[in-house]
């Protein structure tokens, strides 16, 4: 039996189907079944491959999309197939090189909307190289390759900030960084991008290589910035930009290099140290302190941060400790962090002021006697305490720097006056001391517990009793030079009913 003839609207509606699937493939192109993605994502693998298509570079002179030969397709962005990649040829017929009158605004409009498309793809690339999924989709479609060819083209200072920002979340992932590293050129190419003069470029670059820094294969990314012109531009922007954001990420990068490996020692901090490194950290910490001081911007609080964390790393590397620590105006502006009075807005740093100052005392120790009757700093010590709640290392370098303070009190250099004040600095922290104590003692309980479940043991405890008894003795030492003087002092605040912490009074009475 002969099959039926379809009618006049059958035909048309087929025909619309095939002209409607025609459209969808050669805009959204799906890959040979032999290489569908084993990927799980939310995201569409074509969605993906199309976003990346459209970020091939751009001819800087007549704004056309490099051509695409199909002899190349399957090396391009999404492994498609030949006929595919034919249907997305671009090719220039030269009718928009020659322009005259009204005609070359016409071409700025297309080139600006052409730019415009080209942005607003690469932000959601770069949103979704945030993800491990969409980064390993991405780097298997060769996005690395097409953001490399779009750095070495380009010269949009935007484009050049997208591809440093996609690139720097990718470098988040293991499986992406290794990639990078793979990527013949790739790291050269970033490196040079730190001689542009654009902000926004320059703390992408920053960005991603402190990431590089931080990597297993940092060796490769310490070489790549080996050069002495390449270090000493990194130090000129740190300590010649003014703004914070910059500022941020250009001294993340150095204490990125501060942290690193052994290996990168050798190669970068060394030549750092030769070319002002410490130098240029306590003149930014001198700056932030200025502006901390007299205009209290919020916005630049983890600049502070960011750069007593390099001074921090820089504390304790040996062969380099020592130049840092005996630098006298570095030690007074830590001090004068230590006796701010705002401290809440700025914890993070104080805390990290009482850890430097411990190691400052350190090496340095006979640097103690010039702080011992500073009687505000003595306070801004106490006053950190409760910001250490979490951090056993910064409450072990406060104590000892209080030990180290009190115990270097000298009966014959110090007036009853001051003796005073140093009593009364202690009985109105005593409460303080107490709760951070006992709240230290009770988180070391629960830790032991958990701990001996298992059959372990800890020191944890006896840490905290030494602390405990290393002050109480420190106190007794200290405040039994003058027991008349303390006594008389004593009577007087009982006279004005202040009340006095009892268990320091007996100690101090016995």
């Amino acid at each position: 039996m002969a099959a039926s003839a379809l009618t006049p609207t059958e035909e048309e509606e087929e025909q619309g189907q095939l002209e409607e699937d025609s459209f969808v493939t050669s805009h959204h192109p799906s890959a040979p079944a032999d290489e569908l993605f084993d990927i799980s994502t939310t995201v569409d693998p074509s969605y993906v491959i199309s976003l990346i298509r459209k970020l091939l570079p751009v001819d800087a002179k007549n704004g056309d999309n490099t051509d695409i030969r199909s002899s190349n397709c399957n090396d391009e962005v999404g492994s498609l197939s030949n006929d595919n990649c034919k249907s997305m040829e671009i090719v220039n017929d030269g009718s928009v090189s020659d322009f005259q009158g009204e005609d070359e605004e016409d071409s700025r409009a297309h080139v600006s909307a052409g730019e415009e498309v080209w942005e607003e793809c690469g932000c959601v690339l770069w949103d979704l190289a945030a993800n491990q999924t969409h980064a390993e989709l991405m780097v298997q479609n060769l996005v690395l390759e097409v953001l490399l060819a779009n750095l070495m083209v380009s010269h949009s200072v935007r484009v050049t900030e997208i591809c440093l920002g996609i690139m720097g979340n990718l470098a988040c992932h293991e499986v992406a960084m290794k990639q990078m590293i793979s990527t013949n050129g790739l790291i050269a190419v970033v490196v040079d991008q730190l001689f542009l003069d654009d902000t926004q470029c320059l703390c992408e670059a920053f960005r991603l290589l402190g990431l590089g820094l931080q990597s297993s294969d940092f060796i490769k990314w310490a070489e790549a910035l080996q050069p002495e012109h390449i270090l000493s531009r990194i130090l000129w922007v740190t300590e010649n930009t003014l703004n914070p954001q910059l500022t941020e990420k250009s001294v993340g990068l150095l204490l990125a290099i501060l942290e690193s490996q052994k290996e990168v020692e050798h190669i970068l901090l060394t030549p750092s140290m030769k070319l002002g490194l410490p130098t240029g950290l306590v003149n930014l910490l001198a700056f932030e302190m200025s502006k901390l001081t007299n205009e209290r911007i919020p916005e630049r609080y983890s600049v502070l941060d960011v750069i007593l964390h390099a001074l921090e790393a820089l504390c304790v590397i040996d062969g380099y400790s020592q130049e840092i620590c005996s630098n006298k105006e570095f030690f007074q502006l830590v001090c004068d962090l230590i006796k701010f009075p705002d401290k809440v807005e700025v914890s993070n740093s104080c805390v990290t002021a009482g850890v430097l100052i411990a190691n400052i005392l350190s090496d340095v120790p006979d640097i103690a006697s010039e702080i011992s009757q500073d009687l505000p700093f003595l306070q801004g010590l106490f006053d950190i305490l409760p910001f250490t709640s979490d951090d056993l290392e910064a409450r072990g370098a406060l104590w000892s720097t209080i030990a180290r303070l009190l115990v270097r009190v000298q009966e014959d250099e110090i007036t009853a006056s001051i003796l005073r004040q140093y009593v009364f600095i202690l009985l109105s922290k005593t409460n303080l001391i107490e709760d951070d104590l006992f709240d230290h003692q009770f988180d070391n309980n629960k830790e032991n517990d958990s701990l001996a479940a298992c059959g372990a043991r800890t020191n944890a405890r006896t840490l905290t009793v030494s602390f405990w008894i290393d002050f109480q003795l420190t106190m007794l030492l200290f405040c039994g030079r003058n027991i008349k003087e303390l006594s008389n002092y004593y009577s007087s605040l009982y006279t004005r009913n202040i009340f006095v912490y009892p268990d320091l009074c007996n100690s101090l009475e016995r």
